[in-house]
This record gives structure tokens, C-alpha cells and sequence, in this order.
């Protein structure tokens, strides 16, 4: 099983996200509805890989992605965002900041997980 972190404020999308993450059977899904609550169990629960929103109140993904680089043994675990912004530059920048790839809302949840394991198994 790939180990799933999945940071999102919305409860609708953390439900739909949930569903279509569990239903392959691939990933062992672990959800935060803030960044704090995803930084005190991140460490813990040793993702495979990050899936997070970018407009959070407190902190934004990408501010999160770099606190939870900080962490032990998640240096250089996979980060994905999902976001609705998602202009070319928007995406350069989440990249350059550690992602490795964006996931634009409104996502399709029949796809989420396949979308997923595509980016993981990309080099």
C-alpha cells in the first residue's frame, strides 16, 4: 500500500478525495483538514507521498511543503498539489518550490488515484 497524506481545508473535497483515493485499494489514506494538524502527524505516518491543497488559512501549501521538508524522512517524499490555481507560471512555481507535479480543481474523482500513481511513477 502507497501511504497518501492528504492535506485539504474543504470537508466536501476531503469526503470525495477519500472515496476516490480507497476505492483501487492502492493507497493507505491519511487526512489533515489544516496544515498544523498535517505537521503534527506527517512524521509519523511517513507519506509516500503528499497530496495538498495551496489556499489554506494559516498556512499555504507551498509554505507547508517546505516546513514538512524539514522534517526527517521527508526530505524528499513525492508532493503534489491540487489547486484551481493553475496558470502555467502558477504551476512552474509550485515546482520550483519542490512539487512534483499540480492536480487542477475541480479534479476528477474517477481519476484521482490513477493521476496520482502517474506522477509517482514518473522519474
Amino acid at each position: 500500500m502507497i501511504k497518501l497524506l492528504h492535506v485539504e481545508d474543504d470537508p466536501d473535497i476531503l469526503e470525495i478525495a477519500l472515496m476516490a483515493l480507497e476505492l483501487p485499494g492502492v493507497f493507505e489514506v491519511k487526512q489533515c483538514s489544516d496544515p498544523l494538524e498535517a505537521l503534527a502527524t506527517a512524521q509519523e505516518f511517513a507519506p509516500d507521498v503528499l497530496l495538498m491543497d495551496l489556499m489554506m488559512p494559516g498556512m499555504s501549501g507551498d509554505v507547508l511543503l517546505s516546513r514538512l521538508r524539514e522534517l526527517p524522512g521527508l526530505e524528499t517524499t513525492t508532493a503534489i498539489f491540487m489547486t484551481a490555481r493553475a496558470q502555467p507560471h502558477e504551476i512552474q512555481s509550485l515546482i520550483e518550490k519542490g512539487a512534483k507535479d499540480v492536480i487542477v480543481k475541480p479534479f476528477d474523482a474517477l481519476t484521482l488515484a490513477d493521476q496520482v500513481q502517474a506522477i509517482m511513477e514518473r522519474p
